[in-house]
């Protein structure tokens, strides 16, 4: 366990983030990203958190139900959202970002912006997550100086650009899974360029960003096949690619969350983004017996 020591007002973890995630994943397992959006217009907790109070409650309980790691972001990536501002990101993002350095999780900050990272990571954030592809090297160079991982997650384009959930040609892909691994490989290379170390680059594949559902569930099944491209997170929460089975609404898409979250971490996934921490934690764990006692009675059966 690494060591921490308090400043005035935050928790900084001492020594490489991406060790202390490996300690973690070794003695938790799959590790959980709670997510907090203190945005107005996001797909589904959109409105919920613009507070100070709104978001420090909902921060304290995703801790207490389980999150290893939040996230926070500042500006929607849902279909046609502009982009936001540095600075109102940043207005947006501080009252929680200093409330999430105040617990025992790791802290990452949801930015496609250089500016808005350079701030995170400067006052105490641990990780940045981006999802553009890293469309601007500068964010790898600001997670460079830092010594920061950076989740850099699949997708084409901007979210201004994408014309709706889980809406892409069918044929935009040969081989969705190679094509991803490609096009990411792209973007790690230019992070690693721009002076980080491979280690620190993590591994998103992007479900429902410049995907249509079938795509989706493609890379959710064939997620094992990025074995050995570095810590693959997942994020699978409430979205349109589980509507695609029954038309459900992101409120009522609980249960295609968790199965899709357990099948992630089945296939290889050391992060799973959520938003129903409670509920996944629960799955994990009974799922974690189940493979425990299957792996006794085998070794058992062997003994015999």
């Amino acid at each position: 366990m690494l060591a921490r020591r308090r400043t005035s007002c935050y928790r900084i973890v001492v020594g490489p983030v991406s060790t202390r995630i490996e300690d973690l994943r070794r003695e938790r397992g799959t590790l959980l990203m709670g997510v907090l959006n203190v945005t107005p217009d996001s797909f589904f907790d959109g409105g919920r958190y613009g507070t100070a109070h709104a978001a420090a409650t909902r921060l304290d309980q995703l801790v207490t139900e389980g999150a290893d790691l939040l996230d926070i972001g500042a500006e929607s990536t849902r279909p046609g959202a502009a982009a936001i501002a540095p600075s109102e990101q940043i207005s947006r993002l501080e009252p929680a970002l200093r409330h999430a350095l105040t617990s025992d999780a790791l802290v990452s900050v949801d930015t496609a912006s250089a500016e808005v990272a350079r701030y995170a990571l400067g006052v105490g954030a641990h990780l940045i997550n981006d999802v553009s592809c890293l469309a601007d090297t500068r964010l790898a160079e600001v997670c460079a100086e830092h010594g920061a991982p950076l989740i850099i997650m699949h997708a084409r384009g901007p979210a201004a650009s994408m014309t709706g959930f889980s809406m892409y040609a069918e044929d935009a892909y040969a081989d969705v899974v190679e094509d991803v691994r490609r096009e990411w490989r792209s973007a790690k290379a230019r992070a690693i360029a721009a002076g980080m170390s491979a280690e620190d680059v993590y591994f998103d594949p992007g479900l429902g960003f410049a995907k249509n559902a079938r795509q989706s569930f493609a890379l959710l099944a064939g997620l094992a096949r990025f074995a050995g491209e570095g810590p693959i997170v997942v994020g699978p929460s409430r979205k349109s690619f589980i509507a695609s089975l029954d038309g459900a609404p992101p409120d009522e898409r609980l249960g295609g969350s968790v199965a899709a979250a357990l099948l992630a971490a089945a296939r290889g996934a050391a992060i799973v983004r959520v938003h129903d921490v409670r509920e996944v934690r629960q799955a994990l764990r009974v799922a974690a017996v189940v493979e425990r006692e299957t792996s006794l009675g085998t070794e058992a059966a062997h003994a015999g």
